[in-house]
This record gives structure tokens, C-alpha cells and sequence, in this order.
């Protein structure tokens, strides 16, 4: 009818008015890497490497997969095929069913009657889709809803996804938005026969959803079926590649997986490495204004030449790093924000003094060396909150990788000590820093800690982040061909734990390589 066609054409545009599209075609490979997966992610244990140059700022944005077809098409089994085959270092996955709009108490009651329309597109919240989506393509970490299929609610409880090189949007209404068409860099429609969907529907809604079979069939027919035909098969028209029988089909993946490694190549040959970036830029400047650099009193210089001393026992090193961190972790506090407060002494009096003027801290160490300092901050900060990043080199490449992340909740309003013991050329920190940001961490609320710190380090992390404050109790000039910082204090990790340093080890492998 002129209705539904005017509707569609809201929907989507028409063909032929964008650049024309790929070619149709189908494929697939059984290549199965290791995985690192979880209840709410899966990555690849490769490690994410940089998504940022030297400036601190994006330096690409991740390649989008949308994932269209209808209800119970397969679309989540050939995600995963793709996300099996791909050889990437992060994928995320991301399901238009957690995007169903809250609905009303009337809603409600339709949809325990089966009386409710979950396959019309004005189901969907496409307004938080579209934004969710943006945020995880420039890198960020996102908030996603959970939705409850048994209750047909949304939950009160929220997971954390975070940016990636590849994302995976599916959804039956994955190409039904004209602006979410435009995130979406390919466009795979999974086509498999009403009959196939309907049994597996079946099978899926009553076994995991709880319904009965007499609410599914009248669901099916009376808003899945011609949602269907009115809204998703037209869009099969707009997708690059179509994908016969869905997950039975045998060759289309390993299309899809060479076509984005083709875009991913094309990309990485096109940003070069940060480290090689780090190593020849922001030298022979002054000092940034955002450095403090803990005084250097008779008795810091006295636990500086301990520490720095190759003949120093392990014990004596650890004894002495222990309070320096103690001594950096008091400096770092006092830079703190304060604002004027009265109290009133035991004698009754007035007292005019000052009060943190922040939300909370929290501390952030990056694993390994950067763990060593918590029990200095847990000693003068009270019930502190603590998270931790693993960051690896690249054997390869050079580059950093971020391989683990644990932060705590709502950590965009504290104050982050982010905690490492030695900074060479800046790579590990500026990727910490990279990742707080992403958390929406205001830039001038992150206070980087270390021990000991090369000027290239400092350079580079202020040129990128130049509102950071970066605080330590010693700065050394130099770096060597190796990136350790010279005169230096050796592998503190190393030193620390007691364990050997291999040959071409560099300052930022404490944090680097555990």
C-alpha cells in the first residue's frame, strides 16, 4: 500500500541514492583462535592495541558490522562464526534486544497477552542505539541496558561494554534507521526460511523465555510474521552481503572475515605506530607547568641512592621504595582541591581549617609494578576504591596492549590516582590515561604517580594530555636506544618481586610485560 511504502521510505533511504553496493556474494573458514570470553564480552586474549596517535587523540574508529534478518534467522550464531574467524584483538558484540524501549503500564498488559508488537520498529529505543553505538566506534566504554524477555522490562542493573576494533550490531531492525545506517561500515543480512525461523522461535521462546506454545504461534502471526514482510525483507536490499541459510551456510563467513581484514589493513597502514611516534617527538622542550616533582630534601636524594644502587638488597630495595611512595603519595594528596571548613574543637572553640572538596578518590594501578603502590595509598586515603589495567608489549610491534581492565563503578566523578613506578617513553601511561578518559574520567581530575620518570615520558604524556597532572620524586634526563631511562633504577618490577629481568627488557615493561 502507498502507506506502507511511504513508511519504509521514512525508514530508509531508497536505493541508488548513496554509492552503489557491494557486490552479493556468499562463503566461510573454520579457523577457531583463542578466546578470552565472559557473561558479558568476548575478546580475544591477542590484547587491544592503541587507538590513539601520539596527540593523545583518535586515531581510528572501529569497523561497525551490522547484522540484519529476521526473528530467530541466526544472526547471533553467525556473529559469533565471524567473531571466531576474525583473528582480531577486540570484538565486541552488541544486540539490538537490549534496546527495547520501557513500556508503559498498558504496554505491560498487552505484552502478558501476547497482544503487544516487539517487532515494529518503534519498539526499539533507536535514539539510545544511535548514541550507544557512536560512543563504542570513537572507543568509548558504554552503559548498556538489560532487558528481561520473561517480565518485558528493563532491568534495573546496566553492563559495561567497552570500544573495540570490530563491533557486531544485530538486530532485526539493525538497517531500519536512517542514521544508524550511517554508523554501520558493513551491512550483512542473514536470510534463512520462515519455516527454519518459526521452529526455532518456538524452541527459543519456550524453553528460555517461559512462554507457551499457544501465545507464541498467535505472536508469530499476528506481529512477527507481517513485521517481516513489511519492514525487514525490503532491507534486505540495502545490505552488501546477503547470507543464504544463515549459519549452515559454509562459505559467506570467511568472505565477510577477508573483506574486514582488507578494511583493517587499510587502516593500520595508514596510522603508525605510537611508540616510534612517542620516541622522536616533544624533545628539547621545557618541563611542563603540569609536572610536580616531590622536593628533593637530604633524605629523598639518601633513599634515591639506596633504591638506585645495583649492590642493594631486595630487601632493603623494597624498604626504601615503600617510603618514597609513601612520601610521593602525601604530595599527591596535597594537590587535591580543598575548600575552608569550620569545626569545633574539644575546648569549644572555632576551628578554621580545610576539607577535600571532591566526590571520592579512587586509585588505579597499572599491573605489574603500579600494584606496589596501593598499600600507600590504602594507608592515608580511607576506604579507598582501587582499580587496575594490564598493559603488554607487543613483541612484534613495540606497541602497547591493553589486556585486562578492572574499574570500580561511577569512577567518572572521582579523582584518579593512576599508579605506575617508572615511566620511560609514556606509551603504558598514555594508553592508562586513554582508558580513564574513555571512562569519562575529566582529563583534569587524573593524577599520574611514579616513582621515577624519563623527560621523553613526561614530554609525551603532557603534550597529549596537557591538563593530567603528573607527579614524581625524580626526573632523569636520558633514554637509550633500549628505552631505559638513564641513569635509571633498573627493572623495578624486577627488583621488587625478585624475579629475573630478561635481556631487552625497558623501563615501561614494568608495566608492559608481567
Amino acid at each position: 500500500s502507498n502507506s506502507s511504502a511511504e513508511s519504509l521510505d521514512r525508514l530508509y533511504p531508497a536505493v541508488g541514492s548513496t554509492k552503489p553496493p557491494r557486490k552479493r556474494t556468499t562463503s566461510q573458514c573454520k579457523s577457531e583462535p583463542p578466546l578470552l570470553r565472559t557473561s558479558k564480552r568476548t575478546i580475544y586474549t591477542a590484547g587491544r592495541p592503541p587507538w590513539y596517535n601520539e596527540h593523545g587523540t583518535q586515531s581510528k574508529e572501529a569497523f561497525v558490522i551490522g547484522l540484519g534478518g529476521g526473528s530467530a534467522s541466526g544472526k547471533t550464531t553467525v556473529a559469533t562464526m565471524i567473531i571466531e574467524a576474525l583473528d582480531v584483538p577486540w570484538v565486541v558484540l552488541l544486540s539490538m534486544d537490549s534496546f527495547y524501549k520501557v513500556l508503559t503500564k498498558q504496554q505491560q498488559e498487552q505484552a502478558a497477552s501476547n497482544d503487544f508488537n516487539f517487532d515494529h520498529p518503534d519498539a526499539f529505543d533507536f535514539d539510545l542505539i544511535i548514541a550507544t553505538l557512536k560512543k563504542l566506534k570513537q572507543g568509548k566504554s558504554v552503559k548498556i541496558p538489560i532487558y528481561d524477555f520473561t517480565t518485558h522490562s528493563r532491568k534495573k542493573e546496566w553492563k559495561t561494554l567497552y570500544g573495540a576494533n570490530v563491533i557486531i550490531f544485530e538486530g532485526i531492525m539493525a538497517f531500519a534507521d536512517k542514521e544508524l545506517l550511517k554508523l554501520l561500515d558493513l551491512k550483512i543480512f542473514v536470510d534463512t526460511d520462515s519455516d527454519i525461523r518459526l521452529v526455532r522461535r518456538l524452541r527459543r521462546d519456550i524453553s528460555e523465555r517461559g512462554r507457551d506454545i499457544e501465545g507464541v504461534i498467535k505472536q508469530y502471526n499476528k506481529f512477527v510474521k507481517p513485521a517481516f514482510d513489511q519492514y525487514i525483507q525490503p532491507t534486505m536490499r540495502l545490505a552488501d552481503i546477503v547470507v543464504p541459510r544463515g549459519s549452515g551456510n559454509t562459505v559467506a563467513i570467511d568472505l565477510i572475515v577477508q573483506h574486514v581484514h582488507s578494511q583493517l589493513e587499510e587502516v593500520r597502514a595508514a596510522c603508525p605506530p605510537v611508540g616510534a611516534a612517542l620516541a622522536s617527538a616533544h624533545q628539547c622542550h621545557p618541563l611542563p607547568q603540569t609536572l610536580s616533582v616531590l622536593k628533593s630534601t637530604p633524605q629523598v636524594r639518601g633513599m634515591h641512592t639506596i633504591i638506585r644502587n645495583k649492590e642493594t638488597s631486595r630487601d632493603e630495595f623494597i624498604f626504601y621504595s615503600k617510603r618514597l611512595m609513601r612520601l610521593l603519595i602525601e604530595h599527591a594528596l596535597s594537590l587535591l582541591p580543598f575548600q575552608s571548613c569550620t569545626v569545633q574543637t574539644p575546648q569549644g572553640q572555632d576551628y578554621e581549617g580545610r576539607t577535600y572538596s571532591g566526590k571520592q578518590i579512587t586509585g588505579v594501578s597499572i599491573l605489574r609494578a603500579g600494584e606496589t603502590m596501593e598499600p600507600a595509598l590504602r594507608a592515608v586515603c580511607k576506604d579507598v576504591r582501587i582499580g587496575t589495567i594490564l598493559i603488554q608489549t607487543n613483541c612484534n610491534t613495540g606497541e602497547p596492549e591493553l589486556h585486562y581492565l578492572r574499574l570500580p563503578k561511577d569512577i567518572s566523578e572521582d579523582h584518579v590516582i593512576l599508579m605506575d613506578c617508572t615511566v620511560s617513553t609514556g606509551a603504558a601511561a598514555m594508553m592508562a590515561v586513554r582508558v580513564l578518559l574513555d571512562h569519562d574520567v575529566p582529563e583534569d581530575k587524573i593524577f599520574l604517580l611514579s616513582l621515577l620518570m624519563a623527560e621523553m615520558g613526561v614530554h609525551s604524556v603532557a603534550y597529549a594530555f596537557p591538563r593530567v597532572k603528573i607527579i614524581t620524586t625524580a626526573v632523569d634526563k636520558k633514554v637509550n636506544d633500549l628505552f631505559r631511562i638513564i641513569p635509571g633504577i633498573g627493572n623495578f618490577g624486577d627488583r621488587y618481586f625478585g624475579t629475573d629481568a630478561p635481556p631487552d627488557w625497558s623501563d615501561d615493561e614494568d608495566a608492559l610485560s608481567t
